[in-house]
């Protein structure tokens, strides 16, 4: 299907923002010559702040702490229940304590590569130059990183990099990080510098005009999701952080309660969705196992540091492991198919996570999978617990393999676990410049929420990394820049038309669902939406596939508006309504992730076109035509969404073909 293109409106680096001057000394010079609101002023300013995870509890906490009044709203009973706490694995930093050769520069320049030359290469140089105050400001929170017998802090690998740049609090990292930010913005609410609304989700923004008719964010619409009341909320600017939105496809790694529903709120108020159709498949996540499973579980990636991933060599073993007939242990070490190790000798199971998941993917397709349904391969820690000992296994993976054995009710001490690829996280989000603003002025996004620092691919251990350096580092700084110029600007009050209009759009929305008296449940249609989007717009994509999701996507909307049935009553706690609104939004994204996939016709990352690959099965990307960031601009309700263009233009390395094997 074709979309709009219009060559006037492409993004140059003015337009986002992006600082002159050399590259390491772009974020300093930024930093000496921004705008400031001095202390008296900032009490006069109020931001809202939605989401608690690592990005929105760390800028709530941070925006507090510098005297700005904050509003912040949490989706769940408490912060301490975002979805940040299940991360696992570690979160990167350029320390370089393991003198291995690490730098700011190297974590940079993997970072890039990574992502397949697709990310704003400004933006990931201060995400780098950012990464060791995070593990400074961490460590002064008391987060327990694990610790060398000196005391030092240790390090781990990840995939992706050569180097040990990886914190770690065992499997715990994420819990460990978020409890940190809680703690910081625990001490905000008690100071009165935050105010905090849990159970309640935003459902609009509230733009009012300027003196210039140029309009502004000035407040959002949002439910008590406890007593189903609507609610108005003004504020000075709007900040979102509220992760990505991978549960399009049902089963993911994500919460339940992760949704996109903020993205596409800013998204029909003209802020640009940029790059959707580029979603992680992490590589090692527990197969799925019944028809009635409503998320899947991820096994962290620092597994892959000590374990070892293979298949039978033999098709006839596999068929005896997919019928029960024998076991992982029972397959003799000469006829294992160590795969990665094979075809990636340079970083062997330290691959990043799209390599890693269509290696995984095309040994299945050729029947060599290790489970019942033939969509598992094996990761083995034999070696590593013959090398170092159980204990010493134990003590690293413990809470893991733990988990594991909760779950799939085997012992991976003595049997190999079985992962699968599965959707976990998404590279883009809402399009941001610079400062961390949306093309709406006063409107910004942090964390997963926006596209901004990972390209086409995220390396593990990224993600808490962007999400702190974005709400305890960087925002603090630009948002001032806009605040700056609000000091003048009154507290509107949320009688104000424009509030009053809002607030009756949400209402008429939510009237219309409940009005439409169908015999399905919500979850019945998300599922055949999420069964859509993984056979089309999955780990492989075709031209054909992307078209058949187009229709498809299509049929299961009119299905939604027919269809579906919201029990109980809309003014009141109504689970079923809060994922029927959610569903809404998950259908729209994904038909903006087949559009953007439709149009990028190569593969890169975690986009992979089976027309454009390499002969022996890698990416292709093609970066004469494609190397720049996807934005889409709003265009109305079921009109063809508007493409405009933010060039790549790489100053400081050189893009090349991305090569794990040497």
């Amino acid at each position: 299907m074709a979309t709009k293109t219009v060559k006037a409106q492409v993004i140059t680096p003015e337009m986002a923002k992006i600082p002159a001057g050399p590259l390491e000394q772009k974020w300093t010079n930024y930093k000496n010559h921004q705008k400031l609101v001095n202390p008296a002023n900032k009490r006069r300013l109020d931001v809202i702040v939605v989401g608690t995870g690592l990005a929105g509890a760390s800028a709530a906490a941070s925006l507090a702490e510098m005297g700005f009044n904050v509003l912040n709203f949490c989706i769940q009973d408490s912060p301490r229940r975002a979805h940040s706490i299940a991360a696992q694995g570690g979160i990167n930093a350029a320390k370089n304590y393991q003198n291995d050769g690490d730098s700011i520069y190297r974590l940079y320049y993997d970072t890039i590569k990574g992502g397949d030359y697709r990310a704003r290469e400004a933006n990931v140089y201060r995400l780098a130059e950012v990464s060791n105050s995070i593990i400074d400001q961490c460590v002064a929170q008391g987060v327990p990183f694990a610790r060398e017998y000196g005391g030092l802090l240790d390090n781990r690998s990840f995939g992706g990099a050569q180097v040990s740049r990886t914190f770690y609090a065992k499997g715990q990292t994420g819990q460990q990080l978020l409890l940190g930010a809680y703690s910081a913005l625990s001490r905000q609410i008690g100071k009165g510098k935050v105010k905090m609304y849990t159970r309640y989700e935003m459902l609009d923004i509230v733009m009012i005009a300027d003196e210039n008719g140029e309009k502004r964010a000035r407040g959002i619409i949002a439910r008590n999701l406890v007593t189903g009341r609507i609610e108005r909320f003004f504020a000075h600017a709007v900040v979102v952080g509220t992760g990505g939105y991978g549960n399009t496809f049902f089963l993911s790694t994500n919460a339940m309660a992760s949704n996109g529903s903020a993205a596409m709120q800013m998204y029909r108020h003209g802020a640009y969705f940029a790059n959707p159709c580029y979603a992680q498949i992490h590589p090692t996540c527990i197969p799925k196992h019944g028809d009635f499973q409503s998320k899947l579980t991820l096994m962290s990636e620092s597994l892959r540091n000590d374990g070892r991933i293979w298949v039978p060599k033999k098709l006839e073993d596999a068929k005896r492991l997919q019928a029960g007939e024998i076991k992982g242990r029972d397959i003799p070490e000469e006829d294992r198919d160590y795969y990665l190790e094979r075809r990636y000798p340079a970083f062997g199971n330290l691959v990043p996570r799209d390599v890693a998941s269509r290696a995984a993917k095309e040994r299945c397709d050729k029947g060599y999978g290790v489970n019942n349904t033939g969509l598992a391969v094996f990761l083995d820690f034999s070696d590593a617990i013959q090398r170092l000992g159980k204990d010493v296994v134990a003590q690293k993976y413990g809470n893991l393999f733990q988990m594991y054995e909760k779950i799939v009710d085997e012992n991976p001490y003595e049997d190999p676990m079985m992962i699968f690829p599965a959707i976990h996280y998404t590279m883009g989000g809402i399009w941001v410049d610079y400062e961390l603003q949306t093309s709406v002025p006063g409107l910004f996004a942090i964390g997963e929420a926006n596209f901004s620092d990972h390209g086409a691919n995220r390396l593990g251990a990224s993600a808490l990394m962007q999400g702190l350096a974005d709400g305890y580092f960087v925002l603090p700084y630009t948002i001032q820049n806009y605040l700056a110029d609000q000091i003048q600007v009154p507290r509107f009050s949320t009688d104000a038309p424009e509030f009053v209009e809002a607030e009756k759009a949400v209402n008429d929305k939510i009237a219309k669902l409940m009005s439409i008296k169908g015999t399905r449940s919500v979850d019945s249609i998300h599922k055949e939406l999420g069964l859509v989007m993984w056979d089309n717009v999955g780990m492989a994509r075709t031209k054909e596939s992307l078209e058949k999701a187009l229709k498809e996507i299509d049929r299961v909307e009119k299905i939604f508006w027919s269809e579906l049935r919201i029990p109980g009553e809309a003014d009141t706690l109504n689970i079923e309504l809060e994922k029927a609104l959610r569903l809404l939004d998950f259908i729209e994204i994904g038909r903006l992730m087949a559009y953007d996939a439709l149009n990028r016709e190569e593969s890169c990352g975690g986009h992979f076109r089976e027309e454009h690959q390499t002969e022996e099965g890698e990416a292709k990307r093609d970066d004469e035509n494609f190397s720049y960031v996807a934005c889409w601009k709003y265009t109305g309700q079921g009109q063809e969404p508007e493409l405009i263009k933010e060039d790549l233009n790489y100053q400081y390395i050189k893009v090349q073909q991305r090569n794990y094997k040497n």
